[in-house]
């Protein structure tokens, strides 16, 4: 089973032919690759699966599927 996670994202930059996001994972942040998503950019809600954003979220549907993540005890990787 795949799990894509909900994350905001804290910035975005180019490094050596990839674009790069640093994202809000349950207050922790992480280095995920945008390549899939380049029009990302800091403030966005992206789908993060293995180090790479999967696609892009609007605010209510990443605020929605994060309630449900806390709703059932599932914060910060648990």
């Amino acid at each position: 089973m795949c799990l894509g996670v909900p994350c905001r994202v804290l910035s975005a930059y180019d490094r050596a032919f990839m674009r790069i996001g640093i994202v809000d994972v349950g207050g922790t942040t992480r280095e995920v690759s945008l390549d899939l998503v380049p029009e990302a950019q800091a403030g966005d809600y992206v789908v993060v699966h293995a180090g790479f954003a999967i696609s892009w979220l609007d605010e209510d549907a990443a605020r929605e599927a994060l309630d449900l993540v806390a709703a059932n005890g599932c914060e910060n990787g648990e």
